[in-house]
């Protein structure tokens, strides 16, 4: 090979080098990238080297039956976990979740929310107040008398839910934070394998 032709296929490599990182690279990293945070929602925490675990949710706590099963941001639709993706650009990618309240999980804070009340609603709000109150079927009308006399603050939130006469809730809590997106240790060590070794197979071809 003389010079020339070294010349050329310097300048043929730096091209695929250039389409590598405006097209290749962006859209394998951004498939591998949205992996590793469906992985986050597999095992129930943030992989940042290592996995650390999401907080419990009082749903896994006190649900009965398939709800309780589901793990923290997880539930049978799976529409937190489901909805990241990657946005590939020319020297870049994205990653991101396109749920309205994926923000409020993944970072945590006060979150409001406006539930509507419906007669299954209602319905639960019953069952729980009986249950903080400690009030049962088999009870009399005194002991059931005693108990509701008695009922601790728990208990009379779920009454107020039950008895209320507003169509829609307006419910503030705060979030903890379960992080599923963001930089890591893991997705850092993925660009840089990825990256050495797209430039490798167009150096060594």
């Amino acid at each position: 090979m003389n010079v020339n032709d070294a010349v050329r296929e310097l300048r043929r490599k730096e091209k695929e080098i250039k389409k590598a990182f405006s097209r290749t690279l962006p859209r394998r990293i951004g498939a591998k990238a949205v992996n590793l945070v469906n992985r986050n929602f597999r095992e129930g925490g943030f992989y940042d080297g290592g996995l650390h675990p999401w907080k419990r949710t009082r749903r896994q706590d006190s649900a009965k039956g398939a709800a309780g099963e589901y793990g923290p941001l997880l539930s049978r639709r799976n529409r937190l976990s489901r909805s990241s993706e990657y946005k590939a650009e020319p020297y870049k990618v994205t990653i991101r979740n396109t749920v309205e309240y994926a923000g409020i999980h993944n970072y945590g804070g006060r979150m409001t929310t406006h539930p509507r009340v419906t007669a299954k609603m209602r319905k639960m709000a019953w069952r729980m107040y009986f249950k903080e109150a400690g009030i049962t079927k088999r009870m009399g009308k005194k002991a059931r008398r005693q108990k509701a006399e008695a009922a601790p603050p728990e208990a009379l939130k779920w009454k107020a839910m039950a008895l209320t006469r507003k169509q829609r809730l307006d419910v503030k809590a705060d979030m903890p934070r379960r992080q599923f997106i963001g930089p890591s240790r893991e997705l850092r060590e993925m660009t840089r394998k990825e990256t050495e070794k797209e430039i490798t197979n167009i150096l060594l071809k």
